[in-house]
């Protein structure tokens, strides 16, 4: 944002007149040189010091902030504008650097008013110079007047960006999410037309006066030290931001409590009855109504050596189907929509998934690394979207609670986010996903998946089953009504999974008996939890719109992949409406208080 407005008064061309025509050309122009004598040299075009130093301490934060926000953009489901950019967008820990832009464009915008109006360069940004644009005037002066007409439309955008941007960060989302976008297409947008419009307004000379600096002129009425003054108040701004944000986030305050809840996923033991609720705004996921937010309510309580936690989170549908299998004329298929690339969306069960760090860093204690191949030396993910990992060492606890695989049976998969693993040599071959720093817990789970990809299929066509229902009517009869619609409500108490006792191992005499059409689970349990891995129990309950989870767990597990519940560790939550990995997300963490 630069004066390129000549300090001269308005000159408009008169209105044509013979008489004024004939005497200009019988007096001599005394400002054009002699015939045969050589043209003066323009000056050269410079700008302040202060102007060029704020604007490209500008420019550097909104490029940051761009960048960045168009790489998160890329990583939505419904993203093609952002994706256009991908190979050439940053990878990694994207949130900091994002966040951190945002506020530092907030700050320098108010110092560059600031800047401004100390140094009398108001009339760079004066709505006046508009009225060119009706008057007969040079193309010069229109350039200038469609350049003024830009910044009001940077200073709207930016505006609208700075509220958006604030109640994206606060948790909510939905038609936000959309403004936020728009608004930063729209300083996209403005960055090209301001150069080419200082480019039409006085060709590469303009442009270059960015990095030419003069003094600042001096008027009357002039403060003194402008720079210094206007930088003091963004400085200001940054300062105040960040301790609004850190002096409101919330405290997820542990009561203590006689005896443990029932974990039925009713909350109306007295363990609850003290524990203060905490509401966790969540946003950005898939599903959910289209708004892809969700509001979950957590509660927690200590009893002895033992620690409980409540979670109560919309969700409008109950969701259990994942990847079932569907019996047609050539074999048995998996519903799926994105199976291969580990990012299914349609035909998988509701998840919560809850994480405790030890430190309050963006993305999630700074584990969530975006892009197609965030790690240069290990392999990408299979989705694109990016990897859970840390960089210096630490580890998060991550308890996952999965309706259709031991969920409703009273467990919670223990995992951890932690140091990125070395790949096997399937990873590296991009046959297997990979999954960085993200694991499960040693030990084992109880359950497994009734079919096996055929090679080159990527679960587009027949797959293999691995179990058959003893009983396939029984068996139909036990996942209640087969409504296969993707946001349908699956029937309280139904089953989609088969336990040992109900299947038998695929055979093709066993196949032959059961009729085209017949639906049969994706997910078998068999045997039990075992290790670190079972350390979790819990209970869970869906009624009118909202699922509620009960949680238990030592308060020390001694194994070395669960952090200890003690004060200062700060949770985050994730909630999947029937989706793999497309979870809601909220960017300031609760920090666990332990009385």
């Amino acid at each position: 944002m630069t004066d390129h407005v000549t300090d001269h008064s308005l000159e408009l061309t008169p209105p044509p007149n013979s008489a004024d025509r004939t005497a200009s050309s019988s007096r001599p122009d005394k400002t054009r040189p002699a015939s045969g004598s050589p043209e003066a040299p323009k000056p050269v075009v410079r700008s302040d010091l202060g102007t060029i130093l704020l604007h490209w301490t500008l420019v550097v934060a909104i490029v940051t902030s761009l960048v960045t926000g168009l790489r998160l953009s890329a990583d939505a489901e419904e993203s093609w504008f952002a994706k256009l950019f991908e190979p050439i967008l940053p990878q990694g820990e994207i949130w900091t650097w994002h966040y951190l832009s945002a506020v530092f464009v907030l700050a320098l915008i108010f110092a560059y008013a600031a800047y401004m109006s100390a140094a009398r360069l108001k009339r760079r940004v004066s709505s006046k110079k508009i009225v060119v644009l009706s008057l007969p005037a040079s193309n010069k002066l229109r350039i200038a007047a469609v350049n003024v007409i830009a910044y009001w439309i940077l200073f709207a955008a930016v505006l609208v960006l700075t509220a958006t941007g604030v109640l994206l960060y606060l948790g909510h989302g939905g038609l936000w999410v959309t403004v936020h976008y728009v608004s930063a297409l729209t300083v996209l947008g403005y960055i090209v037309a301001h150069v080419v419009l200082h480019y039409f307004y006085g060709g590469l000379a303009q442009l270059l006066r960015l990095f030419r600096p003069q003094p600042l002129r001096q008027f009357p009425g002039m403060g003194k030290y402008p720079l210094a003054k206007s930088a003091a108040l963004g400085a200001v701004v940054i300062a105040g931001a960040l301790l609004l944000d850190f002096g409101t986030r919330d405290d997820l305050v542990v009561s203590q409590a006689s005896a443990l809840p029932k974990l039925d996923g009713v909350l109306d033991d007295a363990a609850w009855q003290d524990a203060r609720p905490v509401f966790v705004r969540t946003n950005q996921g898939a599903g959910l109504s289209g708004t892809g937010e969700s509001i979950v309510e957590v509660r927690a309580a200590q009893v002895g050596d033992k620690i409980a936690f409540a979670f109560r989170w919309d969700d409008s549908n109950r969701s259990l189907k994942r990847h079932p299998l569907v019996k047609s004329e050539d074999g048995w298929r998996m519903l799926n929509n994105r199976a291969d690339i580990s990012d299914e969306t349609a035909y998988y069960e509701d998840k919560f998934s809850v994480a405790f760090s030890k430190t309050d860093a963006f993305g999630g204690g700074d584990s969530t690394h975006m892009g197609p191949k965030p790690l240069g030396d290990k392999p990408p993910s299979l989705h694109g979207r990016g990897l859970h990992y840390t960089t210096d060492g630490s580890l998060i606890d991550v308890w996952q609670w999965k309706a259709a695989r031991g969920g409703m049976l009273g467990k919670v998969d223990d995992m951890w986010f932690g140091t990125p693993l070395e790949p096997s040599e399937a990873q590296v071959a991009g046959t297997k996903r990979y999954s960085a720093g993200y694991g499960a817990d040693e030990g084992k789970s109880f359950y497994v998946y009734n079919y096996k990809k055929q090679p080159g299929s990527d679960y587009g066509g027949t797959v293999d089953v691995l179990r058959l229902p003893a009983d396939h009517i029984k068996t139909a009869g036990l996942m209640g009504n087969l409504d296969m619609s993707i946001e349908a409500t699956d029937d309280e108490g139904s089953q989609w999974w088969m336990f040992d006792n109900e299947s038998v191992p695929y055979s093709a005499e066993k196949d032959s008996e059961i009729p085209v059409g017949t639906v049969i689970p994706g997910v078998l349990i068999t045997g039990e939890y075992l290790g670190s891995r079972a350390d979790l129990n819990g209970g869970a309950k869906w009624q009118d719109g909202y699922w509620t989870l009960e949680v238990v767990r030592d308060m020390d597990t001694g194994n070395h992949q669960d952090l200890p519940m003690e004060d200062g560790l700060f949770v985050w939550v994730s909630v999947f409406d029937h989706n793999q990995t497309r979870h809601t997300r909220h960017s300031r963490p609760v920090r666990l208080t332990i009385n």
